[in-house]
């Protein structure tokens, strides 16, 4: 005779149960102050750590003695925040486009995130969560083929969000965007667009001259490897311009 199977129980229920935790003071043993707004979230320590590296790094392997202190994360948007904890909790949560968050490394929910910014390019450049998010998770987006927005627009965005960090973080701008803007596509700009920047960055240096430099080059050989390279392949949105016959293959 076989040994019975394992019993499943229905899978809803036990998610909305978890569901119910998210936030709630109830048996919670640890706390945040998330955002500028200092909100206060409630969390549960054994499921986060269990769940995700990052806070099984943050909240260590258990608590010290008397009644911990709050976790500060000033820089992280409540709403997204909250949506990370959802996730965690239910492993599953809806996306919006002020909640989406790639901050503490879930691959699931990082890929999904992306994919979300990818076909809501043009919304998710115009919300505050843009503008806070982290040098590397900016990083991940400028990075992909297929961010449905137009170079120039990303251009602007990135000035954007290094203005907001360079107010937050008290740094010049040239500073805080360093680490994001070498994966802005320059050589897709029209020469009229490119030397406007040119002029801009004059005024306010956002991008390292070489590489406005290596964008030109591209103009001025039109064919070859060096008008071929990562830096000048068309995203899903990048509006067609003349010189782009030159370059690589059509975005696919």
């Amino acid at each position: 005779m076989e040994p019975p199977g394992p019993v499943h129980g229905e899978a809803e229920p036990f998610s909305k149960a978890l569901r119910s935790l998210v936030n709630n003071r109830l048996y919670s043993d640890v706390r945040f102050v998330v955002g500028q707004e200092r909100q206060e979230v409630f969390a549960h320590r054994c499921l986060l750590a269990c769940r995700c590296n990052f806070f099984q790094r943050l909240l260590g392997p258990e608590p010290g003695p008397g009644v911990p202190g709050p976790v500060v994360l000033s820089t992280v948007p409540a709403e997204a925040f909250l949506a990370v904890l959802e996730f965690l909790y239910t492993n599953s949560v809806k996306l919006h486009r002020h909640s989406v968050a790639v901050t503490f490394g879930l691959g699931p929910l990082q890929e999904r995130c992306i994919a979300f910014i990818e076909a809501h390019s043009q919304e998710a450049l115009r919300t505050r969560g843009f503008l806070e998010l982290s040098a590397p998770a900016l990083l991940l987006l400028l990075r992909s083929d297929k961010l449905c927005v137009d170079e120039a627009d990303l251009v602007l965005a990135a000035r954007s969000w290094a203005r907001v960090g360079a107010a937050v973080l008290d740094r010049p701008v040239v500073e805080v965007a360093a680490p994001v803007v070498r994966e802005l596509r320059l050589a897709l700009l029209a020469p009229a667009e490119l030397s406007a920047l040119e002029e801009q960055n004059r005024r306010e240096p956002l991008i390292p001259v070489e590489q406005i430099v290596e964008a030109w080059k591209c103009h001025a050989l039109r064919r070859g490897d060096a008008a071929r390279g990562a830096t000048c392949r068309r995203r899903r949105g990048t509006l067609p311009r003349e010189h782009h016959r030159f370059l690589d293959l059509p975005f696919k």
